[in-house]
């Protein structure tokens, strides 16, 4: 059994709360909010924009409930501290929490610039050679749909992927308490929400050679609506969309498109129970529905699993992260110069 203790009580807190009640290794100790909100274990008035929507409401006789997270790292009793705070603060937890030999699980992004993430990495890597490990929560790498599809691009089922496109678009946020909506803080949908994507493109397909992006700032100051080409030497042609742009009452949506030689692939979340859909020559259209249940039941299933065998997570890395923010900070670079950037990542 694992004993965790959670930083933040948002969204992201209760969606990983849901997560770890169907996980039999995982046991929650510990809740730590400095704000004291939600430390009553009542989440009623927590929402968000993806994953099950039912109310949550946490019995609090066994679980220990703190404001600074100083002292949650002091305790003894947790085993992995799992990070669901705003962004600007994971350097300085992230730091304490190896700091304290605890494992650490940590919302994306890794931290608001690649800089930082770097730094993490950095303490990360000690505290790997210690025992103790760090995974980021990059968790469309664990989504069932999009799980299916990194085993066809690298098993080549269908032959060579020839072009994909990713796009996952949303009305702004109305939760996180203004958090999202300070781009200086946030980063904005480019970091916050197009992440995503740019992560799953590099785990499909490596790191590109260039970068073309456009976007424009809507309501957090920073870009909030990227249009990105990412250019791979040889091939696929990659598209990647993200936004915070759209009307209230848009809500959210998730969705891919990948041809390869011999199939094509559509993915819309908007589709229901008919979300991913496969197509291939001579046969009829066929609805796909892959094993498990989403990315936050995948993501922390696979990480006590990692710990429980004494193992570093491989599927998804701190140096994964800083990537993904790198590539982020390239978009960021083309859109504010109108052209394409190489891209040359300072992580190995």
């Amino acid at each position: 059994m694992i004993n965790i203790g959670i930083i933040g009580t948002g969204f992201m807190a209760v969606q990983h709360l849901k997560a770890y009640a169907q996980v039999p290794a995982a046991r929650v100790v510990a809740l730590c909010n400095p704000s004291g909100r939600n430390l009553d274990g009542n989440f009623a008035d927590v929402a968000g924009n993806v994953g099950d929507s039912a109310l949550l409401k946490l019995d609090m006789s066994m679980v220990r409930a703190y404001r600074d997270p100083s002292a949650l790292f002091a305790d003894a009793g947790v085993d992995l501290i799992d990070i669901c705070t705003p962004t600007r603060t994971h350097l300085e937890l992230c730091l304490g929490a190896l700091n304290a030999r605890k494992h650490v699980l940590v919302e994306k992004p890794l931290a608001r610039t690649s800089a930082e993430a770097r730094q993490i990495a950095a303490a990360a890597e000690v505290a790997q050679s210690q025992g103790c490990f760090l995974m980021p929560a990059l968790c469309i790498r664990f989504w069932p749909a999009y799980h299916w599809l990194k085993q066809l691009v690298a098993g080549r089922t269908y032959g060579a992927a020839l072009d994909a496109r990713f796009r996952r678009v949303a009305q702004a946020p109305g939760w996180g308490h203004g958090h999202f909506l300070k781009g200086s803080e946030s980063g904005g949908a480019l970091y916050d929400l197009h992440i995503h994507d740019v992560d799953f493109a590099q785990y499909c397909f490596g790191r590109p050679q260039r970068v073309t992006a456009g976007g424009y700032p809507k309501v957090s100051g920073a870009i909030d609506h990227v249009l990105s080409l990412f250019h791979y030497p040889g091939g696929p042609v990659v598209s990647l969309e993200g936004s915070w742009g759209m009307t209230e009452g848009f809500g959210f949506s998730m969705s891919f498109t990948v041809n390869f030689e011999r199939a094509t692939v559509d993915f819309d979340s908007g589709r229901g129970a008919d979300a991913l859909k496969l197509f291939v020559a001579g046969q009829a259209p066929e609805t796909v529905v892959p094993p498990g249940i989403d990315g936050y039941v995948g993501e922390v299933e696979y990480f006590l699993d990692a710990i429980q065998r004494g193992q570093p997570p491989a599927r998804v890395t701190a140096a994964d992260a800083v990537t993904a923010l790198e590539l982020c900070e390239a978009e960021e670079q083309s859109i504010a110069a109108g052209r394409t950037v190489d891209f040359a990542p300072v992580h190995p």
